[in-house]
């Protein structure tokens, strides 16, 4: 095979279809006809890139191949599509063209251009910024995550905890007649007033984000001034009986 012109098109190397033609030692229009014939199997951007319009005008200007001045439309093959056409001729010669095209053209790599300070510059900014909105996403994705997250069990104890004891001292104490005859009560007012407050069914749904200001509502939470008035007539006639 013949030292082939390197041709690239968007950062990949390609052939033309002379260029084909030649590595598999065959006839240009057995090329464009078996490509006719079996168009169906070729995907444009996968196995092939046509050239027209804009596009082509834009290629030839670079200069990279002499192309006939009457040339309207220019296709360029890819490995995937050198490959399709090894298939389609099936020849002992094409499918070690093939191969040899794969190891020496396809695959070397291109040396990286040399770039300017200016360039070198523009480039790092332009990694700095694409990484800042990845990091900025990956944030607003934690963010997310973390205000969605519900409390733990050692956190969901401390809550029930700290509940029972406010009920406890708001009734006068376990042992109190009011909290024989009304804690029930006075836990079903607690409990609805916090999942009232915090937007939540139960407060095992508190988001973990708000367990301190949950430590805090129960804090400062005091029943309602019927309910004080109720404790306070169980506790006193306790307190009258035992007086007489």
């Amino acid at each position: 095979m013949n030292q082939l012109q390197v041709i690239t098109y968007n950062h990949q190397r390609v052939l033309t279809t002379t260029q084909l033609a030649e590595s598999y030692v065959a006839e240009t229009e057995r090329i464009v006809r078996n490509f006719n014939r079996n168009k169906e199997r070729y995907t444009e951007g996968k196995h092939f890139i046509c050239l027209e319009g804009q596009k082509l005008r834009d290629f030839r200007a670079k200069g990279q191949i002499d192309l006939p001045q009457n040339l309207n439309k220019l296709y360029l093959w890819t490995e995937k599509g050198a490959w399709l056409h090894a298939k389609s001729l099936n020849t002992d010669r094409a499918w070690d063209a093939y191969e040899m095209l794969v190891d020496e053209y396809y695959r070397m790599i291109a040396q990286q251009p040399i770039l300017t300070i200016e360039q070198q510059r523009r480039e790092h900014l332009k990694l700095s910024i694409e990484t800042s909105e990845r990091v900025d996403k990956i944030e607003n994705k934690l963010d997310k995550v973390v205000s969605q997250m519900r409390i733990d069990g050692v956190e969901q104890q401390n809550i029930q905890q700290k509940g029972a004891y406010k009920v406890m001292q708001a009734l006068g104490g376990k042992d109190s007649p009011a909290y024989n005859n009304v804690s029930r009560k006075v836990f079903k007012a607690l409990w609805g007033e916090f999942n009232k407050y915090f937007k939540i069914p139960r407060y095992s749904e508190l988001h973990k984000v708000k367990y301190e200001e949950g430590l805090n509502f129960i804090d400062m939470w005091q029943p309602s001034t019927f309910l004080k008035l109720e404790i306070e007539s169980y506790n006193k006639q306790t307190q009258l009986k035992l007086v007489k």
